[in-house]
């Protein structure tokens, strides 16, 4: 009956969305030439046969003091849940996906924590980011372990052509600040880009509720910098390198309590700081040995630092210390050979994770070792893309892993694009080896994944529809570390893109229902937590001379969330979100922005007795030559 349903539904979707496609006019979309993440090779954006998002430079740039977390957060299947003020952890649900099945790279070397499984996102430095692209969907098959739900890929700011300088500073609500510069260009065959980031605020309180252990009305606010430096040699017109460095920290306060508590220390006595920190290096060879192969070497290397003081807020005594830290070593070799206008993909890959942690873990590192082939076959009206992969885990042995998608060409502008394939996902090492909660049984998770959609672009229109369905066998829930039969992640994702003249529109709409299936009477059929069933983001900006003017919405469902004491649920309201803003061009080479976030000042939970911020407002000059 639940299928029919879905059936039901996206055909209604697909009526819906043919009849919006003729009221309106056609001029054209800017949008990305090629994407490189949806098929690990640049494919122009009419061909892409996989359902992504790209957030480029000009959007980062009307961001101002929001963060990664905030721009993903208005993407088509993406949701977030935040422990809390600006900058707090963050977890985020691609296609209703956990946080640690979803892919994090940065110039396509992994990130993120081997102890949680997540990456922290919320810490990337917005304005030393090229552009984002987001993968929905199951791509193990591409990406190996843990892209379940998909993969977002980082690329860090490039060189650019001529020389470049540029500084910019602002201020805002919370005791929001911000400022930073950078410098780019090139010179005969060398090409640099190097930048400087800070931000701070004083915060608000983390914990909204009273009846939470570690309820304290204070403020929680942070301090992040970051510096990358980005250096390209075109050595001749076949080869080339390129080095990536970036260092971003942090530090903030929360509200909590240490475990074990030697000094007796409770919410008021408690002076909870943490420090999070991301170290990352790429070196990267590009070669054309042959017209038709081309090579890519890369070697890279992550460092994630997380790390937790407890003070006693009288003398200042500590009262305990955390650290879970994550180095990930990994080297890839993938090489392309064109045959006529088809492309043969072969990979090897090696990648190392090891942990240090205050915390006693059994194991502290793992291996894997990767091989993978794929074929993208080009045709006038259709296209394909098929994909085998082997990753061989040290600890969980060798697993195999396919996928196969297609598009056809309906009609000039219409395409219909199917996909299936598997992905798997080892647990991590809190899941396998923390005190207390570990659970050595565990066996990695394994899933099936379909999904059907409909792509529309003709001149100033761009449309889609996606209906997916992905089965995970063996799920382990994340707030009891317990293994379930079976979750099933399913759903709708409708977006839509227009210009119409100075105005842009984009539009989505999701429709989420992930559930979790056992053979306890107890546990059978639960909704996942923290993710809405229903969800509707909208921007529109205007070109006005030098003025460009910007609104986003966000209207959201309810969801559920467990209960403080973890023994039953609640159900968290849903709830809309207003942002306007304006950039200002004031002279060739200075620019104003304003924004205005939460203008309704909507009080909202994303994670049970988290805070989220109120109305804030933001205003920044930027100045680039």
């Amino acid at each position: 009956m639940k299928n029919c349903t879905t059936r039901a539904r996206f055909a209604t979707l697909s009526v819906a969305l043919g009849a919006a496609l003729s009221a309106h006019a056609q001029s054209q979309l800017q949008l990305p030439e090629k994407i490189v993440t949806a098929s690990r090779v640049a494919t122009p954006v009419t061909d892409v046969l996989a359902d992504v998002s790209v957030i480029d430079r000009a959007t980062l740039e009307l961001a101002g003091q929001s963060s990664v977390r905030d721009l993903l957060a208005q993407l088509p299947g993406v949701q977030i849940a935040s422990s809390g003020s600006y900058r707090s952890t963050t977890s985020l649900f691609l296609r209703g996906a956990v946080t640690s099945q979803t892919l994090v790279l940065i110039d396509g070397v992994r990130v993120g924590s081997a102890t949680s499984g997540g990456g922290s996102l919320e810490n990337l430095p917005l304005s030393r980011i090229e552009r984002i692209e987001i993968l929905r969907g199951a791509a193990s098959a591409l990406y190996g372990p843990d892209a379940v739900g998909g993969v977002i890929q980082i690329f860090t700011r490039e060189a650019s052509q001529a020389l470049e300088l540029g500084a910019s500073a602002g201020l805002g609500s919370d005791g929001q600040q911000q400022a930073g510069a950078h410098l780019s260009g090139s010179s005969g065959v060398m090409g640099y880009s190097f930048g400087v980031a800070r931000e701070k605020a004083s915060g608000i309180s983390a914990v909204s509720n009273p009846a939470s252990g570690s309820y304290n009305a204070d403020e929680d606010g942070f301090d992040a910098s970051s510096a990358d430096f980005r250096l390209s040699a075109h050595i001749n017109r076949a080869h080339g390198l390129r080095l990536s460095l970036l260092r971003s920290d942090t530090s903030y306060r929360f509200d909590s309590t240490p475990f074990p508590n030697p000094l007796g220390l409770n919410r008021l006595t408690s002076d909870a700081r943490g420090k999070t920190g991301l170290g990352h290096a790429t070196l990267q060879w590009d070669a054309q040995w042959l017209p038709q192969w081309h090579s890519t070497l890369t070697a890279g290397a992550s460092n994630e630092q997380s790390l937790g003081d407890y003070f006693r807020t009288t003398d200042g005594a500590n009262g305990g210390t955390t650290q879970f830290n994550t180095s990930r070593r990994q080297a890839t070799w993938q090489n392309d050979i064109t045959l006529d206008k088809d492309i043969l993909s072969l990979m090897l890959e090696s990648r190392n994770e090891t942990v240090d942690s205050s915390t006693a873990y059994t194991v502290t590192s793992r291996d894997v070792r990767s091989a993978l082939a794929s074929y993208a076959l080009n045709r006038p009206l259709w296209n394909a893309l098929l994909v085998a992969r082997n990753d061989e885990n040290s600890q969980f042995g060798n697993f195999n892993n396919w996928a196969v998608s297609g598009g056809y060409r309906m009609t000039d502008s219409l395409r219909a694009v199917a996909s299936l394939g598997t992905s798997f996902q080892a647990p991590s090492f809190n899941q396998l080896y923390y005190p207390g909660f570990g659970n050595t049984a565990l066996v990695p998770q394994k899933n099936r994944a379909t999904e059907l959609g409909l792509k529309y672009r003709s001149g100033d229109v761009s449309m889609g529809a996606v209906v997916y369905h992905n089965d995970i066998q063996g799920f382990i829930i994340p707030t009891t570390n317990v293994q379930s039969s079976l979750a099933v992640l399913r759903g709708v994702t409708l977006t839509g893109d227009v210009q119409a003249g100075d105005t842009t529109y984009s539009l989505s709409y999701d429709y989420a229902d992930p559930r979790s299936y056992s053979t306890s009477p107890a546990s059978n059929d639960l909704r996942l937590v923290r993710i809405a069933r229903n969800v509707f983001n909208a921007r529109v900006t205007y070109q006005l001379g030098s003025f460009n003017v910007f609104g986003e919405l966000k209207v959201s469902g309810d969801r559920e969330d467990n209960n403080l004491t973890f023994t039953g649920r609640d159900l968290l309201p849903g709830y809309t979100l207003m942002n306007l803003g304006v950039n200002w061009k004031l002279q060739k080479h200075v620019a104003l922005l304003a924004r205005i976030n939460n203008l309704t000042d909507a009080q909202y939970n994303l994670a049970n007795g988290f805070s989220m911020p109120g109305r804030n407002a933001f205003v920044s000059v930027n100045w680039t030559m």
